[in-house]
């Protein structure tokens, strides 16, 4: 590599760190900025002027420090910059937000899943973005999915779908005009707490989901876990109750048969001698039902002891609980925090469990997050 090129490699890595920093930690000050960069005052001044003369960053008013000098002024992003629109999509629907540059959500549409052919699903994703107004305007579409997902393109493994090795970005950009990024739904979602959500500001924590499946996601200082093996849904057979129920893979217990939807379903739907949906359960077990109570009580405790799995053996302390299933909490957090605790040494930092309980929408903001940052590594490349 020549001396320009790699200056040219190391200046794009500087814009792109700069990026990311100012729009997860914005408004920051310059000196901030420094010394989280390790970047001086000059090279400070020469990365953010493109971001400034594009109309991305704007600064705020003069920060008088207390310092000799000039008061300097803060950076921040313009989140009306730029919109994107993230995507999850579901064995039975597309679910879509319209976002800003920092992934607050603006509206929603949806669409069900009459089948799951590539044509189809790819059809009624390119609904979903013109309904939420795209692609005129839009920056960049991100689609987030259960399953396996190389090079923010390809769809390696979709179980849920039947997918095996489709393009779903490439056929969806020739639909819809604009970038299309695609990331597993679990890793999206993790992303997103990161740079914008509970995670903000957070160098090391997880992220577990439950719903239809278990999710797991895990940031080490400041930066997402990624390996070829995401999106397995690894974290789904850890055993948590011995007298548990058995998944259908034939473990009893794990968590895949104590925190999914479904199971949660089924045991109380053998107990009343019917079926029934999870938003019953919950609303049975918040009324004083007997047997829901005990259903989602077991739920709860098996929850906690998942939540001190993750923090004994990753060594964090945060924990950011998501998903579909997540309703449960209002009725037994504290159960979930007492089993927690109880799996966890007495002099171990005391465990932050933070909740978001925004349902879909979070899943398809971890989505547009995706897109926000390719694009971001897309402008500062041809910066």
């Amino acid at each position: 590599m020549s001396r320009d090129s790699g200056a040219a490699t190391l200046s794009s890595s500087s814009a792109r760190d700069l990026a990311r920093a100012v729009l997860i930690h914005g408004p920051i000050s310059r000196g901030d900025l420094g010394r989280r960069l390790g970047l001086s005052p000059a090279s400070l001044t020469r990365l953010s002027k493109p971001f400034l003369d594009r109309g991305l960053f704007v600064e705020g008013s003069e920060d008088h420090d207390g310092t000799v000098g000039r008061p300097a002024r803060p950076l921040d992003v313009r989140v009306d910059a730029s919109r994107f629109i993230g995507v999850k999509v579901t064995g039975e629907g597309i679910f879509g937000v319209l976002t800003d540059l920092r992934a607050n959500e603006l509206s929603a549409a949806a669409r069900p899943l009459g089948e799951h052919s590539v044509a189809h699903v790819v059809a009624q994703i390119a609904a979903v973005v013109h309904e939420l107004g795209g692609p005129e305007g839009i920056s960049g579409v991100g689609v987030c999915i259960g399953g396996n997902v190389t090079g923010s393109r390809i769809v390696t493994r979709a179980p849920f779908l039947g997918w095996r090795d489709v393009d779903l970005a490439g056929e969806l950009e020739v639909v819809v005009g604009v970038p299309v990024s695609v990331e597993n739904d679990v890793v999206a979602l993790t992303s997103a707490e990161q740079w914008f959500g509970a995670g903000r500001g957070t160098p090391t924590f997880a992220v577990l989901t439950i719903g239809v499946g278990v999710g797991y996601g895990l940031v080490v200082n400041d930066q997402v876990i990624v390996t070829a093996d995401s999106g397995l849904g690894l974290g789904g057979h850890i055993p948590l109750d011995a007298t548990g129920p058995l998944c259908p893979d034939g473990h009893r217990g794990c968590s895949r048969a104590m925190l999914t939807s479904s199971s949660v379903c089924a045991q109380l739907g053998i107990a009343l001698g019917r079926e029934v949906g999870y938003d019953e359960v919950l609303d049975l077990a918040a009324h004083g039902n007997r047997a829901a109570m005990s259903v989602i009580g077991a739920t709860g405790r098996a929850l906690g002891r998942m939540i001190a799995v993750i923090a004994n053996i990753a060594m964090l302390d945060t924990i950011v609980l998501s998903g579909e299933g997540i309703g449960l909490w209002d009725l037994v957090s504290d159960e979930i925090r007492a089993a927690a605790r109880a799996d966890r040494d007495p002099d171990a930092t005391e465990l932050r469990i933070v909740v978001d309980d925004s349902g879909l929408s979070a899943w398809a903001r971890g989505a547009a997050g995706v897109a926000i940052q390719q694009s971001l590594g897309r402008l500062t490349s041809a910066g």
